[in-house]
């Protein structure tokens, strides 16, 4: 029997197939004709996108970082007749079989051995080409872009609310195990590893134990031991889409002074959340942050730390800013994370016609009910497990 014999004869298994999404080849020909419909308008060529977030969107969630990078391998080349993928011969298998199958890209390649710009600046010369990186021959309509990119459509909703579910399922997963003795890079660690083994990817990890946030507002991690209290906060990308978490964890009771810097900062994501409403812009939700600041005894707090940010297929991309006139829409994504002393909060929610949707709701932990203009609005309280004999 010959070899093209033996091939014909075995029936392949199901897991030899690809299977195609049709939402998903939906979406990305939605996105594809609103970027013709742009460039059509505005006399462009075409559209280059560089970024991971914009290669994430375009793709409908695939994924162009290699092996974890932040930054994005592959380029997309896109025309109104055309979108192309434009990547070296190591990442071609990757991404045509596991990124971007069925989904109607053509491929430009180039060996790996010669650099990408020459293969950009060959495609880009002669044509007037927009990008969401500004280098020769590309002129950056970033902000046309994130036009595109928000508000979310259904597609994207249903997984960025399954993404809300995972991070927070492992935030809390996490905390629960948490032990007197252990090292804060351990306990990130075991939280990496809860986020990849659902698919999530870590963006940004906080374990912030014994107060140390109150002098290091963006402390992420270290080999210091936690002994008596610690928050535990996640950003995790899950399909391209961002969302993030934090919860605070107490062995054994928390003190006076925990207790009141957290129920200040509850105040005030409770009412960050709250006014999170389609047709605003952030100055005004700013404004009714800001004035509970003050109405709290925590009026100075929010000079030492961000508040909030949109979350999409980019991170922190549009932060709340108290001069910002950026107008909420339905379908935005935030994530709220204001702090008071060594107090973090943190949940992601999502702005509806009916107002704000909670993304990371609460597993078999406690909640504290604070009421805005009337409405009951939920936010995680802090978790205290039995004090364990080493922190005796």
């Amino acid at each position: 029997m010959s070899l093209a014999t033996l091939e014909q004869s075995v029936p392949l298994s199901s897991a030899e197939f690809a299977t195609i999404d049709l939402e998903r080849v939906t979406a990305v020909a939605q996105r594809h004709q609103m970027i013709s419909e742009f460039l059509r308008a505005e006399g462009y060529s075409a559209m280059l996108l560089q970024t991971a977030g914009n290669f994430a969107w375009m793709t409908a969630g695939g994924m162009g970082q290699r092996c974890g990078s932040s930054t994005c391998s592959p380029s997309l080349f896109i025309t109104p007749e055309a979108r192309v993928v434009v990547c070296n011969n190591v990442d071609t298998p990757m991404l045509f079989e596991h990124e971007v199958s069925g989904l109607g890209f053509q491929l430009k390649e180039r060996p790996w051995t010669e650099p990408r710009q020459v293969m950009l600046q060959d495609l880009c010369r002669g044509r007037r080409v927009a990008g969401d990186v500004a280098v020769k021959h590309v002129i950056d309509v970033n902000e046309h872009l994130q036009g595109m990119r928000l508000p979310l459509p259904e597609y994207d909703l249903q997984r960025l609310k399954t993404a809300g579910r995972l991070v927070a399922h492992a935030v809390e997963a996490t905390a629960r195990g948490l032990v007197s003795g252990r090292e804060e890079s351990e306990i990130a660690g075991e939280l990496s590893h809860r986020l990849m083994k659902h698919g999530v990817q870590p963006q940004r990890l906080q374990v912030i134990g014994d107060g140390r946030g109150q002098r290091f507002r963006h402390w992420t991690h270290s080999a210091t031991p936690v002994l008596k209290y610690c928050t535990i906060s996640a950003v995790g990308r899950f399909q391209g889409l961002h969302v993030g978490a934090a919860r605070t964890v107490c062995l054994a009771d928390p003190s006076h002074d925990l207790l009141k810097s957290y129920e200040q900062a509850a105040l005030i994501a409770a009412t960050g959340m709250f006014f999170s409403q389609s047709g605003w812009e952030l100055y005004e939700v700013w404004n009714r942050v800001h004035r509970i600041y003050d109405k709290s005894g925590a009026a100075d707090e929010w000079r030492l730390a961000d508040q909030a940010d949109l979350i999409e297929y980019e991170h922190g991309g549009v932060p709340l800013m108290p001069t910002s006139e950026y107008k909420l829409t339905a379908g935005t994504p935030i994530f709220w994370h204001p702090s008071v002393g060594p107090v973090l909060m943190g949940d992601s929610v999502l702005v509806t016609d009916q107002g704000p949707t909670l993304l990371t709701p609460t597993s078999d932990w406690p909640v504290v009910t604070v009421i805005v203009k009337g409405t009951n609005v939920h936010v995680p309280g802090i978790l205290s497990l039995p004090e364990s004999p080493s922190a005796k």
